[in-house]
């Protein structure tokens, strides 16, 4: 399988006949991600391969940048001895060597206008190689889960290009978009495979290598979980308001149980209100005889009580706590008249003269009158 990884030319000096010296870094451990249908898994979305060190730094890997040619962006073809003198324009000077986790490339360049476009900006450089890869879920050291081990890690050529879409870092296919390898580069790989063009996502906070179509289907992905994610939270929130709405038609029927509750009265409480209510009617009467107090509530006993004993002006636009106050006061008065002396009640006008009584004082003179004659009725009967 055909790969290229893209790194920033670096570290360039001019020798004295005129060739360009440099330094870059290319091919690195790890995972990356491409799309099934690129490593012949259309089935799978999302195929994870790694990149172990013991291939990236094993000593097959290494040798075979030796000498390995540059050219200027990646050929159509794999480079090989029949088309280098036309392709090539620099190699690799020396054996690469593991730097971290990339392997390190000196590099010369012997061509004068490959020269003058890295010296005047053409700086990307991307490394074109093959690669075997050994179908098997696994976990990588730090913790993420493969698909499928690249093995036999074997370099090309390395294809100074414009601008790697990856910038700096390596990556595979960066700068190339067309077939390589019309000359079979090893006996296990068609030769009309593509070369994988990779960017760098975000997953979960990590950052990743993919093909741009591996990054189309995350990307979607990522905004198809964002959108469930967000209608999950909408529902939540109505979910979370209906229950809030519930909960205050609960309170409030509650609150009104309770004050019904408040409203029922006891037996005793009941007798109460009801003796109350007698003596308020009782002493109503005791007032004022003729005042109506049936379906009037006691504030209305009172004032209609007031305004029948002190007429109507005197509860004109008065407040309920003065009616009250003036209804004790006729109360009060009404006790004390209802318990003096009787003979007190009948002489408190003064006396009168009756004519039954001049009646009475004539018939107590007749009398007196016929018993001083009556003897002389007694000689009227002898005679």
């Amino acid at each position: 399988m055909n790969f290229t990884d893209s790194v920033t030319v670096s570290g360039t000096r001019r020798t004295a006949d005129g060739y360009l010296v440099a330094e870059a870094r290319s091919v690195r451990t790890g995972i990356q991600l491409y799309t099934g249908s690129e490593v012949g898994k259309p089935e799978m979305p999302v195929v994870r391969v790694f990149r172990p060190a013991d291939q990236v730094f094993s000593a097959d890997s290494l040798q075979s940048f030796t000498h390995a040619p540059v050219t200027m962006d990646h050929p159509a073809e794999a480079v090989n001895a029949d088309n280098w003198k036309q392709l090539a324009v620099g190699e690799v000077s020396t054996a690469a060597k593991k730097d971290g986790e990339w392997v390190h490339l000196p590099l010369i360049l012997k061509d004068a206008a490959a020269i003058q476009a890295v010296e005047t900006g053409k700086r990307e450089l991307s490394a074109g190689y093959v690669c075997e890869l050994v179908w098997g879920d696994g976990v990588a050291p730090n913790g993420q889960s493969f698909n499928a081990t690249q093995t036999n890690i074997k370099i090309n050529h390395l294809a100074i290009v414009d601008k790697a879409r990856a910038g700096s870092k390596a990556r595979i296919g960066d700068a190339a978009s067309e077939e390589w390898g019309a000359a079979p580069i090893n006996d296990h790989q068609p030769k009309e495979e593509k070369i994988m063009n990779l960017k760098t996502v975000t997953v979960d906070g990590i950052p990743v290598e993919v093909t741009d179509q591996g990054a189309t289907v995350i990307t979607t992905l990522q905004q198809r979980l964002a959108d469930a994610n967000s209608k999950m939270g909408t529902a939540d929130a109505a979910h979370l308001a209906a229950i809030a709405a519930k909960d205050g038609e609960l309170a409030k029927k509650d609150a009104e149980i309770d004050s019904l509750k408040a409203k029922v009265l006891s037996d005793a409480d009941l007798d109460k209100r009801v003796q109350a209510r007698a003596d308020l009617v009782s002493t109503a009467k005791a007032i004022a005889k003729d005042v109506k107090t049936e379906g009037l509530a006691d504030a209305a006993i009172r004032r209609a009580v007031v305004a029948a004993k002190l007429g109507d002006a005197a509860i004109t636009d008065k407040a309920d706590a003065y009616i009250d106050a003036r209804f004790d006061i006729l109360a009060e008065d009404a006790k004390k008249a209802g318990g003096s002396d009787p003979f007190a009640s009948v002489v408190k006008d003064g006396l009168t003269t009756h004519a039954d009584l001049g009646d009475s004082s004539k018939a107590y003179e007749a009398m007196l009158q016929r018993d001083r004659n009556a003897w002389q009725g007694n000689q009227k009967e002898s005679a």
